[in-house]
């Protein structure tokens, strides 16, 4: 009996000196709230698009080194390491991304993008953080300057980066390249999250194992013979040869894999011909092709390549004339986290927070280079999670009505702004306090 009223106690004991530490962690975001909503909106104004985050990677680097960190700029291009070696101890990695979308800004936001710039296809546009990475640089911010101001509590190593070039899915390779785990500490954890256009703001998604899709550019250039529309049987037409094609890959899904296995295959363009009564030499077919695991990823790719080729030879062409398949070099590997880890992140997010503010999300088939933190070294225990960032208003109209939310990439997308960086400050806060505990 004396060691059940122990134990008992000692629970009581536990879950008061956590709610404490909830307390007193959600105390410091609040007070630390005004500073990173001012840098929100500075960063919102200023947008850059990928792999020129110039900026953007030296004003928080400058603030890196205001909070103690020791600073590497230019990683990976405009990447930027900041790190903080506080005694012996794991070493945690925490990643937020810089760059913006050529979207123009229809929020209304007092603060609005109005930034214009020329794409690396030399293309005018404007620029809009339409994906809303600057609540992610702002919670990095929020969990670089409490966790340095908290050193007493921890013990271990922080590596925070800012990574460059997410939306071309070439940031995290292109730092990874640059020796992120040679020149610096390589990373026990890894940890970052992404604001979620799907979820009420405040809440935290989560996914153990798969939650980001492996996705390609595939490019299938179908060749033929061209002539006169009026005459088609002395031509080979790309256009009947590439039909045949976009037919045939819907069974790849549908027929070829296993239906528990998920997977898309999307045709995105049809481009071929300028005129009525021509027949072209040629058509381009543009695809999104979307898996989990490596071998359906392969599998998909080994298949297209296959159909493009047959549909080419049982319409009669020699083979200097057989369709090429091409897979474009801006790939973005499937993000995996890891399901231990994961779960235990997430049991702590709820008693922070309260378990109607975490909940388990289905994964999904975009795409984060976030995965390849992990890849490089699968022994790295890595969660990358979602916080919601839908306006409660909002939210609730579109439950009532039906009627659909601005998606990440909208011109629309105008977060809750301060419950993002709240939140996510608070979870990276104590997840890296729980991690690194003395």
């Amino acid at each position: 009996m004396k060691t059940i009223v122990f134990i008992t106690s000692f629970l009581c004991l536990a879950s008061s000196t956590l709610t404490y530490a909830a307390q007193d962690n959600a105390k410091l975001v609040k007070a630390a709230m005004p500073e990173l909503m001012t840098l929100y909106k500075d960063l919102h104004q200023t947008p850059e698009l990928s792999s020129v985050e110039f900026n953007t990677a030296k004003k928080l680097a400058k603030t890196a080194r205001e909070l103690g960190f020791e600073v590497t700029e230019k990683v990976g291009g405009t990447g930027v390491v900041a790190v903080l070696k506080n005694g012996k101890g794991p070493t945690v990695l925490i990643r937020a991304d810089m760059d913006a979308l050529p979207v123009k800004e229809q929020t209304g936001l007092a603060f609005a993008s109005k930034v214009t710039t020329t794409t690396e296809e030399g293309q005018q546009a404007h620029v809009m953080h339409a994906c809303a990475h600057d609540t992610h640089m702002s919670s990095w911010v929020g969990a670089a300057k409490l966790l340095s101001e908290k050193k007493a509590n921890w013990s271990g190593t922080l590596v925070m980066i800012l990574q460059p070039a997410e939306e071309r899915g070439r940031g995290a390779k292109d730092m990874i390249a640059d020796g992120l785990y040679k020149r610096f500490p390589k990373p026990d954890y890894a940890l970052a999250f992404h604001n979620s256009a799907s979820l009420k703001a405040g809440v935290i998604g989560y996914t153990p194992g798969y939650t980001f899709a492996n996705v390609d550019s595939v490019n299938i250039l179908v060749k033929g013979v061209g002539g006169h529309g009026a005459y088609p049987h002395a031509t080979k037409d790309p256009i009947v040869l590439g039909a045949r094609i976009v037919g045939a890959l819907q069974t790849l899904v549908s027929r070829e894999l296993d239906p528990q296995d998920p997977a898309v295959v999307t045709v995105g363009s049809f481009q071929s011909g300028t005129k009525h009564n021509i027949i072209s030499d040629q058509a381009l077919l543009l695809l999104t092709v979307r898996s989990y695991s490596d071998e359906t990823r392969q599998k998909l790719i080994d298949g297209i390549t296959r159909i493009a080729k047959g549909e080419g030879i049982a319409m009669g062409l020699p083979e200097k004339l057989l369709p090429v398949v091409t897979v474009k070099d801006e790939y973005t590997p499937a993000t995996y986290n890891e399901p231990e880890f994961t779960n235990k992140m997430a049991g702590l997010f709820t008693a922070e927070l309260g378990k109607e503010r975490v909940i388990e999300v289905p994964a999904v088939m975009a795409g984060e280079d976030f995965g390849r933190y992990y890849r490089a070294d699968t022994r790295i225990k890595s969660m990358i999670f979602w916080v919601g960032g839908v306006p409660h208003d909002k939210w609730q109209s579109a439950q009532e009505t039906g009627e659909g939310l601005p998606s990440l990439h909208s011109p629309f997308w105008a977060p809750d702004a301060e419950k993002v960086i709240a939140t996510a400050t608070q979870a990276m806060n104590s997840a890296v306090l729980s991690i690194l505990a003395k």
